[in-house]
C-alpha cells in the first residue's frame, strides 16, 4: 500500500473548483493534480519517542491538529476557497460572494475597503473542524503591495494550500507565494480554480508548475468538460466519476466513468501511477513489473481537505528551531511538546476594539490567561489579561492554548517578531524576511486639530505592518510615509480617513532611491574647535569600500586600531557618526548602503575629546571622502509580467522600451501575449491608464518589486540637478 509516510509526504496536491455554480468538492474526490512528489523530512522522531512511552494526554490533540494558509496570485479564489470550506465544514451557514455585493461580503474580509474593492488586504485567522481534525486557516492576500502579510503566515504555519487559476494559470504571485513557501520550508497542497471559466486549461496549469514552479506533477483527476461544460470530475484515485448536485453542490453522486473518457483517464493514470512510484519503492516495483495497481495501493492521494489531514504535518512532525539568548544564538530544536517550558511567536499586531490584539503561534509549552509570561526581546513581564481564538474578526474566549495552536492575547504591549517565554529559558525565534519599501508619499493632515489623531494612526500601521515606515523630510517638515506600492499606500491614507476621520493632502509619489559608492577612498580628517573652555578634538583615519549588492547587512563598520590612538570609549560615537551621515548620501540627499567603512587610525587629546567631538568627526570625515569614492544613484526596478492581446504585443512592448524597460520573457497563451519585464518604477507611474488606453482596456498587469540597480549617467545627473534645485528653494 502506497500511502505516504509523514517523512515521505508528497509536497504538492492540484484540486478543481468551479466558480460558475461555486463548488468546491470537500469529499474524497476534490483532487484533481499531485505534484512535486519531492521528499521533505518531518520530524518524526516526536512521534516515535511518544509512542515508546506512555501516550501523553496531548498526543492525539496534536495529531488531529493542522496549521494552514491560503495562499495564491490575486484574483485566483483564495478568500472564495476560504468562505467555501467554512461552509462545508459547517463553520459558516450562509455563503457570500467576495466583492460584498450582497451587503454582507466574504466571511474573512471584515474590512470595509476589502469588501468594497473585492481584495485581501491584511491576512485573517479562522478556524473548522473536518471529521474530527481542528484545521487552523489563515487567508492571505494576493497583491504584491500585502506580501508582508504572506510572509508571516508562511513563518508561523506547518503546511499551505496553493490556488492556482485555470485560466490565468501560474502567474507572477503565484511564483513569488511558492518561493515564500520554499523559503520557510512550508509543505503545500494547490487547488486549481475556475475550471468553468472561459479558456479555462488546467493541462496547461499544471506544464506551467512543472516548468515555471519546478514541480515534480500529476493529475489526480480529470475534471468532466470545461468552460460551460464542466459537469463533474474523475477521480483517477478510485476510477468513479462524480457529479455535484444542489445549490451549493453538497450533494454528491457517484456513478461509472463516461465511456468516451475511457482513453484519457488510463492515459492519465498511468503517469499518476508513474510519478508517485517515485516516492514508493513498492508501487514503482509493480508499476515496473506491469502489475495491475488498485486503488487501495494510491491511497494517500486525497482531496484538498482530506489531503490537509493526510498530507500536511502535524505540529508535533515538523521541526523548528530557535536561537539560545544565553549560548550567542545557538540554534536549538524545539521538541514541540505542551510539556516543555512555553515558547510563542508574536508574528501579527492589530488594535482591536479592546486594544492591541497579538497574534501567537505557540510552538511549546502552554499558555493560559492570568500566567505571567516574559517578553524576551525587551525583558519586560507581562500578565495575559485574555486569550482568544479568532474566526475572521469574531473572538472566542479561551482558557489556555499549547503548542501548536494559534491563539491572540489582548493588552500585550510587543511588536511583531517578539519572542515570549515562561521565563525559564532565553529562547527567541527567528526573524520574518522584510522587504524595504520602494515609494514614499508626503502626507499632512488638512486640518492642525486632528493632528493626534493622524500621528495616532500613524503610530498604529506602524507597528502592525513591517513594511510601513514613517519620517520627516528634513528640510520641508512633511510627513514622509513608505511602503510597497502605489495601492499599498493609498490603503492606509484611505484608513486614515474612515477609521481616524482625519483627511490628509497627499503629495506626489516618490521612488525611494540609494545611493552607494563604486571604489575605496581615503578619509583622514581632524575635528577641531577652540571657543573658550574646554574644546572639541578628535581626528579619525581610515577608508571607505564597496561591498556586493545583497549582503545582509547594507552599511559595515570595522575598527582596525591597533594600540589605543583613540581610546576605546569613544569608538561607538565614531560608528554612529559614521552611519548618521550614511543616511543621507551628498548626490540626492538618500541613504547609502554597501559600504563598508574601516577605521585605521586616529588621534585624540587629554581634556578636549569627547564623544560629541568624535562623532562629528565621522560625520565630516564621511562627507569628505565621499565623493572620491565615486557614488551612483541607485534606483528600484520592478518585475512586471504584463497580459495583453497579441495585437497590441508591438505597441506595448514599444512603451516599455521608452520606459527604459528590459524585455526577459515573452509567452504566447491563446490569444494573448505573456510579457515579462525589468522595469525602473520611477518610470511606471499612471502606468495603468496608458495599459488600457493602448489595449482598449484589455490589458493587466502586475507589478512587484526585484532589486535595486544603478540608474543611467544621465538620469543621475538629472536627478542631482533636481536635487540642487529643491534645495534652492
Amino acid at each position: 500500500m502506497a500511502r505516504f509516510p509523514r517523512s515521505a509526504v508528497p509536497r504538492l496536491l492540484y484540486t478543481f473548483f468551479s466558480s460558475k455554480t461555486r463548488r468546491f468538492y470537500p469529499s474524497p474526490t476534490a483532487a484533481l493534480l499531485l505534484g512535486n512528489f519531492e521528499v521533505r523530512q518531518f520530524s518524526a522522531g516526536n512521534v516515535a519517542r511518544a509512542k515508546d512511552a506512555k501516550e501523553p494526554w496531548w498526543k492525539e490533540s496534536m495529531e488531529r491538529l493542522r496549521n494552514i494558509g491560503i495562499s495564491a496570485h490575486i484574483d485566483s479564489g483564495k478568500t472564495t476557497l476560504t468562505e467555501r470550506i467554512l461552509y462545508y465544514t459547517g463553520r459558516i451557514h450562509e455563503i457570500h460572494e467576495v466583492r460584498g455585493k450582497d451587503g454582507v461580503g466574504a466571511k474573512m474580509d471584515s474590512m470595509d475597503l476589502e469588501r468594497e474593492k473585492g481584495i485581501t488586504i491584511q491576512s485573517a485567522a479562522t478556524y473548522c473542524t473536518w471529521k474530527d481534525y481542528q484545521i487552523n486557516i489563515i487567508d492571505t492576500p494576493g497583491h504584491v503591495d500585502f506580501t508582508i502579510e504572506v510572509e508571516r503566515a508562511l513563518r508561523v504555519l506547518d503546511g499551505a494550500i496553493l490556488v492556482l487559476c485555470s485560466v490565468g494559470g501560474v502567474q507572477s504571485q503565484s511564483i513569488t507565494v511558492d518561493r515564500q513557501m520554499r523559503r520557510y520550508e512550508v509543505p503545500r497542497l494547490a487547488f486549481i480554480n475556475k475550471l468553468d471559466r472561459m479558456g479555462s486549461d488546467p493541462w496547461k496549469v499544471l506544464n506551467q508548475a512543472r516548468s515555471k514552479l519546478r514541480h515534480h506533477s500529476a493529475a489526480v483527476q480529470v475534471p468532466i468538460g470545461l468552460e460551460e461544460n464542466f459537469q463533474g470530475l474523475i477521480d483517477l484515485v478510485q476510477l468513479k466519476a462524480y457529479y455535484f448536485h444542489g445549490s451549493s453542490g453538497e450533494k454528491v453522486v457517484a456513478e461509472e466513468i463516461p465511456a468516451d473518457m475511457d482513453a484519457i483517464v488510463a492515459e492519465k493514470r498511468r503517469e499518476l501511477i508513474e510519478m508517485v512510484s517515485e516516492v514508493d519503492d513498492k508501487l514503482a516495483e509493480a508499476f515496473l513489473n506491469d502489475e495491475p495497481i488498485s486503488s487501495v495501493d494510491l491511497e494517500g492521494v486525497q482531496p484538498l481537505l482530506d489531503g490537509v489531514l493526510s498530507c500536511l504535518p502535524c505540529p508535533i512532525e515538523v521541526s523548528n528551531y530557535s536561537l539560545d539568548q544565553t549560548k550567542n544564538e545557538v540554534k536549538v530544536m524545539l521538541p514541540g511538546t505542551p510539556d516543555g517550558p512555553l515558547v510563542a511567536l508574536a508574528f501579527k499586531l492589530e488594535e482591536g476594539r479592546f486594544g492591541q490584539l497579538t497574534y501567537l503561534r505557540v510552538y511549546e509549552g502552554v499558555i493560559r490567561k492570568g500566567d505571567f509570561i516574559v517578553n524576551i526581546n525587551t525583558g519586560k513581564k507581562i500578565k495575559v489579561p485574555r486569550l482568544v481564538r479568532m474566526h475572521s474578526d469574531e473572538m472566542e474566549d479561551i482558557q489556555e492554548a499549547h503548542a501548536g495552536q494559534i491563539v491572540a492575547v489582548f493588552g500585550v504591549d510587543c511588536a511583531s517578531g517578539d519572542t515570549f517565554t515562561n521565563g525559564s529559558v532565553k529562547y527567541t525565534m527567528t526573524s520574518l524576511s522584510v522587504p524595504e519599501p520602494v515609494m514614499s508619499l508626503a502626507v499632512q493632515p488638512v486640518s492642525k486639530d486632528s493632528g493626534g489623531q493622524f500621528s495616532k494612526a500613524l503610530n498604529r500601521f506602524q507597528r502592525e505592518d513591517p513594511t510601513f515606515h514613517v519620517g520627516l523630510d528634513a528640510e520641508s517638515g512633511q510627513t514622509i510615509i513608505s511602503g510597497m506600492g502605489e495601492l499599498h499606500l493609498d490603503i492606509h491614507v484611505e484608513r486614515i480617513r474612515r477609521e481616524y476621520k482625519v483627511d490628509a493632502t497627499v503629495g506626489k509619489p516618490r521612488v525611494n532611491f540609494r545611493e552607494t559608492i563604486t571604489q575605496r577612498a581615503e578619509f583622514d580628517y581632524l575635528h577641531k574647535k577652540q571657543s573658550g573652555g574646554q574644546g572639541q578634538y578628535g581626528r579619525v583615519c581610515g577608508y571607505v569600500e564597496p561591498i556586493p549588492p545583497g549582503s545582509p547587512i547594507k552599511i559595515e563598520f570595522e575598527n582596525m586600531i591597533v594600540g589605543q590612538a583613540i581610546p576605546s570609549n569613544f569608538i561607538p560615537a565614531i560608528e554612529k557618526g559614521f552611519k548618521e551621515a550614511a543616511n543621507s548620501g551628498s548626490l540626492i540627499g538618500h541613504p547609502v548602503e554597501n559600504i563598508r567603512i574601516v577605521l585605521t587610525d586616529g588621534a585624540s587629546h587629554a581634556v578636549d575629546s569627547s564623544e560629541l567631538a568624535f562623532k562629528l568627526a565621522a560625520i565630516y570625515a564621511f562627507r569628505q571622502c565621499y565623493s572620491a569614492a565615486r557614488p551612483v544613484i541607485l534606483e528600484p526596478i520592478m518585475l512586471v509580467e504584463l497580459k495583453v492581446p497579441t495585437e497590441f504585443q508591438g505597441t506595448v512592448a514599444g512603451d516599455i522600451n521608452k520606459r527604459k524597460g528590459v524585455i526577459v520573457g515573452n509567452d504566447q497563451d491563446g490569444d494573448d501575449s505573456i510579457i515579462t519585464v525589468n522595469v525602473p518604477l520611477n518610470n511606471m507611474f499612471g502606468y495603468s491608464t496608458m495599459l488600457r488606453s493602448m489595449t482598449q482596456g484589455k490589458g493587466e498587469f502586475t507589478m512587484e518589486y526585484k532589486e535595486h540597480s544603478p540608474v543611467s549617467q544621465d538620469v543621475q545627473m538629472q536627478l542631482v540637478s533636481t536635487h540642487k534645485a529643491d534645495k534652492a528653494e
